[in-house]
């Protein structure tokens, strides 16, 4: 292949690619915008969710365990006085509407409860981390594209299109810089309200457990003096038994 055929080759791709290119500029810039109005909309989401979740969440764990374990009333009435977010309480009222549940069960029902919940606060940290890394991708794809043409009006002295190009290219940077910045505060803020939620829920749930497997057993009164060597030896195995059985689930749980 001759030398005037492999420039011809190379000027075709390079204007089917620069055509590509430059179709791009306008795509981005519209998401560009759609993403700064994405993150007012975050703003005010996360506003709205400080008024009227996190700042009602007076809650003091302590006492709250304490009511619980007194029993001096049920336990759907203490959490529902105390000071659990909607969902918080959603999920624990869940978990004593099954008395004719097992320990197992109601252990299991519990890691389901607090999946979900997590699940949802998962979801919505996702919305503002992808914008995060959408917005100084999508910004710096709005500089380079129009960068082209500016070069080339530099080469033909037509400093208008080159002044255009430049200011195009700086205004989607300061967009897409402006979204990440916005998504990561809100991130990082929710990232905080969210593990402090969890804690608590986790926290409750365990109290709650632990209530109802104390009520499912009743208190034996056993004289250790009667028993002979062997059926002490027996009921230390089976102590020993259900306390490892007991270590198994909380570390299964808190994986």
């Amino acid at each position: 292949m001759s030398n005037n055929g492999v420039t011809t080759v190379f000027d075709g791709v390079s204007k089917v690619l620069q055509t590509v290119c430059q179709s791009l500029q306008i795509p981005v810039m519209i998401i560009l915008i759609l993403l700064m109005a994405g993150a007012l909309f975050i703003i005010g989401w996360l506003v709205s969710e400080f008024f009227t979740e996190h700042r009602h969440m007076k809650l003091k764990l302590p006492e709250l365990m304490d009511e619980i374990r007194s029993d001096r009333q049920p336990i759907e009435k203490t959490i529902l006085g105390s000071g659990l977010l909607k969902t918080q309480k959603e999920a624990v009222i869940e978990l004593t509407k099954h008395p004719e549940f097992t320990t197992v069960m109601r252990e299991s029902l519990a890691d389901n409860l607090i999946e979900e919940e997590q699940a949802k606060y998962d979801r919505t940290l996702k919305v503002t981390s992808l914008m995060a890394k959408l917005g100084p991708t999508l910004g710096l794809m709005g500089t380079l594209i129009p960068l082209g043409p500016g070069i080339i009006a530099l080469g033909q002295g037509d400093t208008y299109t080159l002044s255009t190009s430049l200011l195009t290219a700086f205004n989607t940077t300061i967009a897409g810089l402006c979204v990440s910045v916005v998504a990561i505060c809100v991130t990082t803020v929710r990232s905080n309200w969210y593990s402090k939620y969890m804690s608590v829920l986790e926290t409750t749930v365990d109290c709650v457990l632990e209530m109802q497997k104390a009520k499912d057993v009743p208190e034996v009164k056993v004289d250790l003096s009667k028993l002979t060597d062997e059926q002490r030896r027996s009921l230390e195995k089976r102590i020993e038994n259900q306390t490892v059985k007991e270590v198994n689930t909380s570390r299964r749980r808190a994986k």
